[in-house]
């Protein structure tokens, strides 16, 4: 699909028509109410005690009682359907009202949106679009700020070859946390007046791993996802059953049990993993589930864009105001595969293209209260099966053109360029932060056997186009060693070979190329020298000729 500016107006304004539809179940017989309002900001106060609503409201009261009511709303109750506990009246015209915070109450409503209502005789009907908490990180007690790194260099390490990953040099790093599995004995949470229990055996393998990593100043990103767990059916969305379709589960928002259970959760995490004990660890960066282009990792069930979206928006919304409302600066993304605009990989029903994805979020992120979501991407090579990515064009796939139909490091600036669009940054103008979370290249090809020095020439070329964009964070390669289960499938992604006589255990043997590009990319006295190799593999004079904005230019040759 073809989505130029005039069609992209028209999509923003049919989701707008949608969210508020069928987020607050407008029936048709309102249809006569011409009152209306817009909420244009709900923030908690600089005393941290208060939330202050700003609205403006106005038209043709007829058919109402002549007033307005501002209501609070539950994301698990999205409905004034048989409300009468307005908060207060509001004038028409702009208007500012403030309500209490009541933070660590079972009525905190640090959670909570707001929306404008009118009574027509019989019921409250909604005039406006809900509206949430758009700085929850003013309550924040963490405040420290965001722990950069001096490179963006990235790698997904085992555990047990820490060594091997200081040795590297590696700066970022990214760990899965089972979601799914934290309920269970151990560890008596109290949040909002309710306490839970976690396990402490779960916990504190997560507690190991993530010290290790941070504690070696590693900037730590977390990809939650939710499993299936038949004895937790909160954390799923009602109806939903196990199936054989999906690797990882939508989380649940839209239940009072499923909305209070992830919230306490998510909760803990945050405060767990927020630095200040340094047996915990700290976590920067976190992913609210993983490819959610393609709902094999973020199952829901058949669903068209808009009703998805919306779903995961409010999960998303519930992780990033209990992440933020602990440490301030902290930064909260979603995740999606290459497949930007591919036909062939959406059906409209459980996969949707990454481009839809983010017009659609940003678009309900704007009608309910904008907030500084950043994207996790990952453009690994066309076909996974071959390392040399930058022939990927001769597919016919890939454009410069916002509506290619993939994006990976083929055409990375089209993502990045997309994302410098007025429409896509945050409310201060800043660029959105992106990171490249999974990616990797085989030294491995099914037709032409080894192919190491491909994978080591990928690498670097790859690197430094990321190093030379300064719209993106960090670049986390896929794999420290390979992993047995991938190599019998034709994907050999590690810096290191592996055992392949010790079932799915990842155990390394030998080093490839790619160990040592890996090691010397960032370094200035090295990093040239060290990549030599691959200008000629790759048919190219000089990295400058082929890179906008080369990091290293002044140092060629």
């Amino acid at each position: 699909m073809n989505f130029r500016k005039k069609l992209s107006s028209f999509i923003l304004l049919t989701c707008l028509m949608f969210t508020f539809i069928f987020s607050l179940n407008v029936k048709a017989d309102t249809a006569s109410i011409q009152a209306k309002s817009s909420i244009n900001s709900v923030q908690v106060t600089s005393d941290k005690n208060n939330i202050q609503v700003v609205a403006d409201s106005s038209g043709d009261m007829s058919g109402t009682d002549g007033n307005f009511y501002l209501f609070e709303l539950k994301s698990y109750n999205m409905s004034l359907e048989g409300r009468s506990d307005y908060l207060s009246k509001i004038p028409a015209g702009k208007s500012t009202t403030t309500v209490s915070l009541e933070r660590g109450t079972a009525n905190d409503r640090l959670y909570s949106a707001f929306v404008v209502a009118v009574h027509d005789g019989t019921k409250y009907v909604a005039v406006s679009e809900p509206h949430y908490v758009t700085n929850p990180e003013a309550v924040a007690q963490n405040t420290a700020a965001f722990n950069e790194p001096l490179t963006k260099k990235g790698l997904n390490i085992e555990i047990n070859m820490l060594a091997d990953a200081f040795e590297l040099g590696v700066k970022h790093v990214a760990t899965n946390i089972t979601f799914h599995q934290i309920m269970g004995e151990g560890i008596d949470y109290t949040y909002d007046g309710k306490t839970y229990s976690f396990s402490k055996a779960v916990m504190e393998g997560y507690d190991k791993t993530i010290s290790a990593l941070s504690n070696k100043g590693m900037t730590v990103t977390a990809i939650i996802l939710n499993g299936y767990n038949p004895n937790e059916p909160d954390l799923f969305q009602k109806g939903v059953k196990k199936t054989d379709v999906a690797a990882y589960y939508m989380f649940n928002a839209e239940t009072q049990a499923g909305f209070e259970k992830t919230r306490a959760i998510a909760a803990f995490l945050a405060e767990r993993y927020n630095g200040k004990n340094s047996n915990y660890g700290k976590i920067s960066n976190w992913i609210i589930g993983n490819e959610i282009n393609n709902q094999y990792w973020n199952y829901l069930g058949d669903k068209d864009i808009y009703s998805y979206v919306r779903t995961y928006e409010k999960a998303f919304r519930l992780f990033y105001t209990a992440i933020k409302s602990t440490s301030a600066n902290d930064r909260v993304y979603f995740s999606l595969d290459y497949n930007w605009n591919n036909p062939n990989e959406k059906n409209g029903k459980t996969k949707y293209g990454g481009k839809e994805i983010v017009d659609v979020f940003n678009s309900f992120t704007n009608a309910k209260g904008q907030i500084q979501w950043g994207l996790a991407y990952h453009p690994y090579p066309f076909p996974m099966t071959e390392p040399e990515f930058w022939d990927d064009v001769s597919t016919g796939q890939f454009s410069d053109k916002e509506d290619s139909q993939v994006i990976n490091f083929a055409n990375l600036n089209t993502l990045t360029n997309y994302f410098s669009k007025d429409e896509l940054r945050t409310y201060d103008g800043h660029p959105r932060h992106i990171i490249l979370t999974e990616q990797g290249f085989t030294a491995t090809s099914a037709t032409r056997g080894d192919v190491s020095e491909l994978q080591a020439a990928a690498y670097a070329y790859s690197y430094y186009m990321v190093d030379s964009n300064p719209l993106i964070d960090a670049y986390i390669l896929s794999r420290q060693v390979d992993a047995p289960l991938e190599v019998r499938s034709g994907l050999s992604f590690g810096l290191w070979k592996c055992d392949m006589n010790v079932g799915d255990n990842i155990v390394a043997t030998q080093r490839r190329k790619i160990w040592a590009v890996f090691k010397n990319i960032d370094k200035k006295n090295s990093t040239l020298e060290n990549t030599e190799f691959a200008k000629s593999i790759i048919g190219i004079n000089k990295w400058s000729d082929v890179i906008p904005n080369f990091k290293w230019r002044a140092l060629e040759k």
